[in-house]
């Protein structure tokens, strides 16, 4: 069993987040919810609501198998907090799966561990993507390594599954 990290702020894409959240669950992994803060509810854009299991100061990269980053509005909040980017360098560090979707690769480029990486994302951000040091791909997941990137909520089955592969 892998424990998992969801990092997590408002406005995620709804989808983005149940979806990976409940096969990674349904996959027998645990899941935990990590917020700026602990104990609060984080509402995505379309009203779904997770409460943060645990702040992000209460915990260290090395107490999870893996991180997920949800796309939306929610990777912007997250790569602002020093904490979060420190998380996911952490993680990154220790040759742990880091997975985003959509917006969630901004917080991977905050965290400066897209540097001669293949990686995907929304094409609104595929500049940032690329100004990081990644090579853009446009394709529905792409796995460099310990990094896993999609780009729209239509690429979560293919998401979902290189994350499954990486935890087994």
């Amino acid at each position: 069993m892998a424990r998992v990290a969801f990092l997590l702020a408002p406005n995620f894409e709804d989808s983005e987040m149940k979806n990976p959240y409940d096969a990674i669950r349904e996959a027998g992994h645990e899941a935990t919810v990590v917020g700026i803060e602990g104990g609060v509810e984080i509402k995505g854009k379309k009203g779904t609501a997770y409460t943060s299991d645990v702040s992000i100061s209460a915990i260290h990269a090395s107490d999870f198998d893996a991180v997920i980053i949800p796309g939306g509005s929610a990777p912007e909040a997250i790569r602002v907090n020093d904490q979060m980017v420190q998380f996911v360098k952490d993680a990154h560090a220790q040759a742990k799966p880091i997975a985003g979707i959509c917006h969630g690769p901004q917080v991977m480029i905050s965290a400066d561990i897209l540097k001669g990486k293949k990686s995907t994302c929304y094409i609104g951000i595929r500049d940032d993507v690329k100004l990081a040091g990644a090579e853009y791909v446009d394709e529905e997941v792409v796995v460099d390594g310990n990094i896993i990137t999609s780009r729209t909520p239509k690429d979560e089955p293919a998401f979902i599954q290189a994350i499954l592969k990486q935890l087994s």
